[in-house]
């Protein structure tokens, strides 16, 4: 169930885009540069249009890196998954691929998205959008009848979408069993791939969403648990990325995204924590396992699910060639994992996407990816920051706004961490003064609600 409650006729984002010397337009160069390629796309010879793709995305996306076509295999499946090709969209050396480097990855706010790529590419010529012919690089990964991946096939392809579909109209069909036939496989194959990362010991947080979004109405603020079609649809992401950093340590050269497994400390200070919390957890039990069982709309279960992120740090790229890195898994996904299903939205994606190629087609990396990989992990690091700023300073401001004139009053709230809580309405987290137990229920008084430092406080009463 969502959450929701209107705040606000109109929203001034202007401040925390001048805060964070967010880009409003692109340099004239650029521009021109993606113009001129939006209206001659160089297309792949390769015809793959009769593959009936499809795109899953939130309802209003328009920068649609991925479509995907799911079919069966024997006792297995195949799983089609094409990736917009920005190569053939940004040309080398330019203008357009100097700006991309400033940016680094697409930035969200509620009042409109600062872009990696011009809109005339990323929701335009580049964007895999419904009945349109697109350059992409197209995976094919076969896998067994348990989701185990048996064979990897990657090519350059134009591709045409049948369909642009949005997350919880594929949930509807999926409950309905009226999903259409390129994706009828996604339950099954994602449930699969679901077990085979329990089986690694993978860690995925169930976390709702914390969105501001705007409607006829005006601004809002909801919270929004994961659909299951969407971890679904994630797994088949995964599955690409894990192939694709598979490719690059056969070649000996590439870009992997890589976080450390949670020590045995910060594991065993967990298993204490879950049995404050009341949570079972068996010895033999990951806990990716426990995870999975879990109900995040139970406090206590959301403050256990809290206190997991707090051991999943460290997330960074790992560039390399020549010498096999010592640290090439990442620790969520228990297993070596690579960026390259968003390159409109995302730079490393590009670069890694052309080394993996490079790879399976038995050729040499060409020298500018080679020269561009160790530079992606400090480019990628600072505009991540840059990107996670701005979703949480607007997060930040709606709840400022929504709250500003409650001050003084009590709440009902579940406390996540030792100093922080969720309000069961409207759904706002934020820090917490008081004796406060992890799990627990409390009354709580709002103490300060301010715009401009884009802060909330309560006392526990």
């Amino acid at each position: 169930m969502v959450t929701r409650r209107v705040f606000a006729s109109a929203i001034d984002f202007g401040p925390l885009r001048a805060e964070l010397h967010l880009p409003d337009s692109f340099p004239s160069a650029a521009q021109a540069e993606a113009e001129a390629s939006a209206a001659a796309p160089k297309l792949p010879a390769l015809d793959r249009t009769d593959v009936e793709f499809v795109t899953i995305d939130p309802p209003g996306s328009r920068d649609l890196d991925q479509a995907v076509c799911l079919r069966r295999r024997g006792s297995g499946f195949q799983v089609w998954y094409a990736i917009a090709d920005v190569l053939s969209a940004v040309p080398s050396g330019g203008a357009l691929e100097a700006e991309t480097w400033k940016r680094g990855q697409t930035v969200y706010l509620p009042d409109g998205n600062v872009p990696l790529h011009p809109v005339v590419l990323s929701e335009g010529a580049a964007s895999l959008l419904p009945e349109q012919e697109r350059a992409a690089v197209v995976w094919t990964i076969d896998l067994d009848s348990n989701g185990v991946t048996e064979g990897v096939h990657v090519e350059r392809a134009r591709v045409r979408s049948r369909a642009k579909l949005a997350y919880a109209n594929v949930q509807r069909e999926v409950d309905q069993d009226k999903l259409p036939e390129s994706i009828a496989l996604l339950p099954e194959i994602g449930r699969l791939l679901v077990e085979q990362g329990l089986q690694r010991g993978a860690i995925n947080l169930p976390m709702p969403e914390q969105d501001v979004v705007v409607s006829k109405s005006g601004w809002r603020l909801e919270l929004r648990p994961p659909l299951p079609v969407e971890e679904w649809n994630a797994q088949i992401s995964l599955l690409t990325g894990m192939a694709a950093a598979q490719l690059m340590l056969r070649g000996g050269v590439g870009l992997l995204r890589t976080m450390p497994y949670p020590t045995p400390e910060a594991l065993s200070k967990l298993r204490t924590a879950a049995a404050g919390l009341g949570i079972e957890w068996p010895a033999e039990v990951s806990v990716g396992r426990v995870l999975a069982g879990l109900d995040p709309k139970n406090p206590r279960a959301a403050a256990f699910i809290d206190q997991t992120a707090e051991t999943l740090r460290g997330a960074g790229y790992t560039a390399f060639d020549g010498v096999r890195p010592e640290q090439t898994d990442h620790g969520g996904v228990a297993g070596a994992y690579a960026h390259v299903t968003a390159p409109l939205r995302r730079l490393a994606d590009r670069y890694a996407t052309e080394a993996a190629l490079a790879v399976y087609e038995g050729r040499p990396v060409p020298d500018e990816i080679r020269a561009a990989l160790p530079k992606l992990p400090e480019v990628m690091a600072e505009t991540g920051r840059i990107a996670s700023a701005a979703d949480r300073g607007a997060i930040d401001l709606a709840e400022a706004l929504l709250l500003k004139d409650r001050v003084g009053e009590v709440f009902d709230a579940a406390v996540v961490d030792d100093d922080q809580i969720a309000l069961d309405e409207p759904p706002v987290r934020a820090r917490c003064s008081g004796d406060l137990k992890p799990g627990e229920r409390v009354r709580a008084r709002l103490t300060d609600a301010d715009p401009v430092k884009r802060l909330v406080r309560f006392t526990a009463v």
